[in-house]
């Protein structure tokens, strides 16, 4: 079966690109077509002619990133969200698997959350743009499944980090932020300043173990239902472990919390039952995800997003 991936270059796609099966792939980038712009996109679809659709590709950030860029942000994504989906419909795809984020849930909310309270309130506002652009993808796939019984999903995962991550100190996600700033700081011997208190809890999943989740819910999963891609409750940690561990990797325990910086959301605890009722799959630990994540990222650091 012919695959194809959008956002093929991105952190996810590169995942997959190093964990996929024998079928036959195509990997997506910017450069390769605007996905904001539809007849570019229906020509794309037209010319390759795919069976399958693993939608990546999306305007994404760290937590001042979304503060700062809401607007921009809310409107790349509603337009390379509609333009996927159309085109899966239009191109009579057999699956399409979209990815979300657990960030898009509400801000109050009871816990653990759960796929079906994914609309039962306001996203935190820090980052509204965003978890409005892709509530409006699920609901999109989830008409397309009422309307027409396609086979248009979603997954939610919970904080995606690893190797070929956006290392940026400015719109990077918090782990590759801080990963470069720790290197940063001990290279020139100034504090690891890490924004916030640290005490903000996130689950965290390792990039590998997401792609070959998402392969294996391409080829196995049947189900109608989006589903939550996410380590165990019991597994998430503060922000000031994961850098007090990012700290120890790099040998340097010269760490600062600047409280003069927002939090964001305190949690967004998940509940990932329903994935673990289709597989049994154990996920990377934070240790050793950490490790080989700042490991690359030494090797690389010439070359990476940053």
């Amino acid at each position: 079966m012919k695959i194809l991936v959008t956002g093929g270059s991105g952190l996810v796609g590169k995942a997959i690109q190093k964990v996929k099966t024998e079928h036959d792939f195509i990997f997506l980038s910017s450069k390769d077509c605007d996905l904001t712009n539809f007849d570019k996109t229906k020509d794309l679809f037209d010319k390759i002619k795919p069976d399958y659709v693993i939608h990546l590709a999306a305007c994404v950030g760290g937590l001042f990133k979304n503060m700062n860029k809401n607007l921009e942000i809310f409107e790349i994504n509603l337009l390379i969200n509609f333009n996927v989906i159309k085109c899966c419909h239009l191109y009579k795809i057999k699956k399409c698997i979209s990815c979300l984020s657990t960030c898009i849930f509400p801000d109050n909310v009871t816990y653990p959350i759960k796929e079906n309270m994914l609309h039962n309130g306001k996203p935190h506002e820090s980052n509204y743009g965003y978890s409005y652009a892709k509530r409006l993808l699920e609901i999109h796939s989830r008409l397309y499944r009422e309307t027409h019984n396609s086979k248009f999903i979603c997954i939610i995962p919970c904080n995606i980090y690893g190797e070929n991550d956006n290392f940026s100190l400015e719109e990077g996600h918090v782990i590759p932020a801080l990963i470069h700033q720790c290197y940063l700081s001990k290279k020139f011997n100034k504090p690891f300043v890490v924004k916030g208190t640290g005490s903000p809890l996130r689950q965290f999943i390792y990039v590998e173990d997401l792609a070959n989740i998402i392969l294996l819910i391409l080829e196995k999963y049947e189900g109608n239902d989006d589903l939550i891609v996410a380590t165990p409750e019991k597994d998430e940690i503060s922000i000031k472990n994961i850098a007090e561990l990012i700290a120890h990797y790099f040998e340097y325990d010269n760490i600062k919390f600047d409280t003069n910086y927002s939090d964001g959301q305190y949690k967004k605890t998940v509940d990932n039952t329903k994935l673990r009722n289709f597989i049994d799959y154990k996920m990377t630990d934070i240790k050793t995800g950490l490790s080989k994540t700042i490991n690359w990222f030494k090797l690389n650091y010439d070359i990476c997003r940053k």
